[in-house]
C-alpha cells in the first residue's frame, strides 16, 4: 500500500506545463483567428489564422493595465494589426506579409481594437505614462500614414469602444479611481465631440455594449444585483431587461478586448450565463427565451466571437481541458485547438463534487472538492492530506473545468479543495461585495471553514492540510497562517504581504483597489507582514522578479521576517517572470518544489522529485 503523496502518476509537471497553453480572443475574419500563449516558448503570445501562424517568433502581447487582453485585430482587406510585446507599438501586417509600424515609439500601450466603419482607422484604448501619472484615452490609429487622434478622453479608464452602424455615435465604457470596473462604470455615447453618459454610475457595473441598430444597443448591467442583459435606447429613455434571472451573463473586466455575447444572423444572441460555471446558450431578445446548447463543454471564458450562425470561444469541462472550440447553432461543434491531445487514463484525473461549509460568521461558502484519484485510491485508508486552493483577483472564481495542476496532486494521493470565498465573482454583486472592507477577514474565515469541513466530513487529515494561492489569493494564504493555526503548510505565488507602499510600487489599475478592500482600519491589524512572527507553519514563497503588480519586495520582506522568526521556509525567485507564471520551466520548477515542500511537511517522499531546501 503506497502512502498518500507518493503514488506514481502519469501527470507530470511537464504535462501540466504543456496543458497551460492558453487560447483566447477569437475573431471571425476570412476564417478564424485567435491568440495563443505558449509556455514552451517562454510564455510568448502568438497570433494564429486557421492554425497557421503568420508571424512566427513574434511575441504579440499588450500590457495595458498590465493584464493586457486582445492584442490583435484581423482586417477584412487581409493582414492584421497587432501589438508587439517588446515596445508596445501597434503594427500592421499586410496580406503579403509586410510589417509597418502604426504608432510612435513613445512608450504608449494599446488594446481593445475595433475597425472604423470606413475601414481606414483602428479605434482602441491607449494607455500613456507621463511624469504626472498614467492617462488613458480612446484613440483612432490610421492604417495608412497619419497622426493618432483622440476620440474621447478625461476619464481614468476606458473599455469597449464600439461605433454605431451608421458611424454617427461611439459607445464606450469608462470609470474612475478608486472604483474598479466591477464596482461602477458608465456607458457613454460620443457624438460630434460631445460625450453623454446614458447608463451606470458609482454603484452599477455596465459592460460590453453591442449595437442592435442605430437607435438602440444591448448592454450588460448589474443594477439588479446580477450582470444581466438589457436593451437601451440611445437617448436613455427606455431600458428593457432581456432575461431577468439571478445569474451572471458576464465576468469581471480584468483584460480588455473581449465580449461575452454576440448577435447571430437570425437576431438571437449567443450568450454565456450561470452561477460559477458559465454555459453557452441562445437568447431571443424579443421574448427572453434562453436555450442552452447541448455541448460537452460546461464552462466558457468570457470572450466569444460570432459570425452568421457560428460561435467561437474557449471552453472546458470536468473531463476536457480548456480548448478553442467552434459551434454552429444549426448543429455541431468542433475543437480547433487543445493543449493536451492525449490525456492520461481517467482514473488518474479528479472529478469535482461541491462542498458547502458554514463560515464562522454564519454564511455558507462553496468549494469544489477533488479527492485523491488513481489506482491506489481504493487501497489507501484513512483521511488524506489536502491542499486548499485560493484563487486570485480576489474577484476570480473557480469552476469545474479539468485542471491538470490539480491532477498533479490528486493523482499522487493529495486531495484538493478549491474555494469560492467572499469576493468571488459568478454569484452576484452581493457576494463580490462581501469582501469590501473585509479583506484578510472574510476570505480567511471562508478558507478556514472549508478546511474544517473537510475534517468534519472525514476527508482530510487535520494535521496535513496545506493552503496555497496566488496574487490576492497569496494574501489570503499569508493572512490565514498568521491569524489561525489550521494549516500545516502554505504556498504563496507572488502574494501580497503588506499594503505599505503598495500604491506607489504597483501599477495604476489596482493602485486604489487594496484600500477599498481593506477599508478604514489600521492595515497592520490584518496584513501578514506585521504578523509574520505569528506564522503557524512552514511557508513556500514563489516570486517573479519582473512582476509590476505585486513587486518582489512583497515576498522578500516576508521571507526576511520568517527568517528572523525562525519559521522554516523556502523562497524561490524567477527572473523574467511577470504576474502569473507563463514559462514552461518555471511552471515545472514550481510544481515540483510544491510537491517536495508538502512531502517534507506531511511526512512522505515523492518519487523522482528533487528536494527543496527549507531554512
Amino acid at each position: 500500500m503506497e502512502p498518500y503523496g507518493s503514488w506514481p502518476s502519469p501527470v507530470t509537471a511537464e504535462l501540466v506545463a504543456h496543458g497551460r497553453r492558453e487560447y483566447g480572443f477569437p475573431q471571425f475574419q476570412n476564417g478564424l483567428w485567435w491568440q495563443e500563449r505558449r509556455p514552451e516558448e517562454s510564455g510568448r503570445t502568438a497570433i494564429l489564422h486557421e492554425t497557421v501562424e503568420p508571424l512566427a517568433g513574434v511575441d504579440a502581447r499588450t500590457r495595458v493595465h498590465e493584464y493586457g487582453g486582445r492584442s490583435y485585430l484581423a482586417l477584412p482587406t487581409g493582414g492584421f494589426v497587432f501589438v508587439k510585446e517588446d515596445d508596445q507599438r501597434m503594427y500592421r501586417t499586410s496580406a503579403d506579409g509586410q510589417v509597418t509600424a502604426l504608432t510612435p515609439d513613445d512608450g504608449a500601450r494599446y488594446a481593445d481594437f475595433t475597425l472604423s466603419l470606413d475601414g481606414t482607422e483602428v479605434w482602441c484604448v491607449r494607455e500613456s505614462e507621463h511624469a504626472e501619472g498614467v492617462t488613458r484615452a480612446v484613440v483612432a490609429v490610421p492604417l495608412a500614414a497619419g497622426e493618432v487622434r483622440v476620440l474621447v478622453a478625461g476619464a481614468d479608464f476606458y473599455a469597449y469602444p464600439t461605433p454605431s452602424p451608421d458611424g454617427r455615435r461611439l459607445a464606450v465604457v469608462s470609470w474612475n479611481h478608486p472604483r474598479m470596473p466591477w464596482d461602477g462604470t458608465c456607458l457613454q455615447l460620443v457624438q460630434d465631440g460631445t460625450t453623454v453618459s446614458v447608463l451606470g454610475g458609482p454603484g452599477e457595473s455596465v459592460l460590453a455594449p453591442v449595437w442592435k441598430d442605430d437607435s438602440s444597443l444591448f448592454v450588460i448591467s448589474d443594477r439588479s444585483g446580477w450582470w444581466n442583459l438589457y436593451e437601451l435606447a440611445v437617448d436613455g429613455s427606455a431600458l428593457r431587461p432581456l432575461c431577468a434571472i439571478d445569474e451572471e451573463f458576464a465576468q469581471p473586466l480584468w483584460e480588455l478586448g473581449s465580449r461575452p455575447y454576440g448577435i447571430l444572423d437570425d437576431g438571437r444572441l449567443a450568450v454565456l450565463h450561470g452561477r460559477g460555471d458559465q454555459r453557452l446558450a441562445l437568447l431571443d431578445p424579443e421574448d427572453g427565451t434562453l436555450q442552452d446548447l447541448d455541448l460537452p463543454y460546461t464552462t466558457w471564458l468570457p470572450a466569444l466571437a460570432v459570425s452568421g450562425s457560428r460561435i467561437a470561444g474557449t471552453a472546458a469541462a470536468p473531463d476536457l481541458p480548456w480548448s478553442l472550440v467552434t459551434v454552429d447553432v444549426a448543429g455541431g461543434w468542433t475543437p480547433i485547438a487543445t493543449p493536451v491531445a492525449d490525456l492520461p487514463d481517467p482514473i488518474h484525473l479528479p472529478r469535482p463534487s461541491e462542498l458547502v461549509a458554514r463560515g464562522r460568521s454564519g454564511r455558507s461558502v462553496s468549494a469544489y472538492v477533488y479527492p485523491p484519484s488513481g489506482p491506489h485510491a481504493a487501497t489507501t485508508v484513512g483521511p488524506a492530506p489536502y491542499v486548499v486552493f485560493v484563487h486570485g483577483g480576489p474577484t476570480g472564481h473557480v469552476g469545474t473545468d479539468l485542471d491538470l495542476g490539480k491532477a498533479f496532486f490528486t493523482s499522487r494521493g493529495i486531495g484538493v479543495a478549491d474555494v469560492n470565498y467572499a469576493g468571488s465573482s459568478g454569484y452576484g454583486r452581493a457576494h463580490r461585495e462581501r469582501l469590501r472592507g473585509q479583506w484578510g477577514v472574510a476570505d480567511v474565515e471562508d478558507v478556514v471553514a472549508v478546511a474544517e469541513e473537510l475534517v468534519r466530513a472525514g476527508l482530510a487529515d487535520p494535521a496535513r492540510i496545506a493552503v496555497r494561492g496566488g496574487s490576492a489569493g497569496g494574501w489570503t494564504v499569508l493572512a490565514a497562517i498568521t491569524a489561525t493555526r489550521v494549516f500545516s503548510a502554505a504556498t504563496s505565488y507572488y502574494g501580497l504581504s503588506t499594503v505599505e507602499g503598495f500604491s506607489e510600487e504597483s501599477h495604476d489599475f489596482e493602485s486604489r483597489y487594496v484600500s477599498e478592500l481593506i477599508g478604514p482600519v489600521d492595515p497592520s491589524t490584518r496584513e501578514p507582514l506585521a504578523r509574520a512572527h505569528l506564522t503557524s507553519c512552514p511557508v513556500l514563497l514563489l516570486q517573479g522578479l519582473d512582476d509590476p503588480v505585486v513587486p518582489p519586495s512583497q515576498s522578500t520582506r516576508f521571507a526576511d521576517a520568517l527568517k528572523r522568526a525562525g519559521v522554516p521556509h523556502a523562497y524561490l525567485e524567477f527572473p523574467g517572470e511577470s504576474h502569473g507564471f507563463h514559462k514552461q520551466e518555471t511552471i515545472i520548477r514550481c510544481l515540483e518544489a510544491e510537491l517536495s515542500f508538502y512531502g517534507q511537511c506531511f511526512g512522505f517522499t515523492p518519487p523522482g522529485i528533487p528536494p527543496i531546501d527549507l531554512r
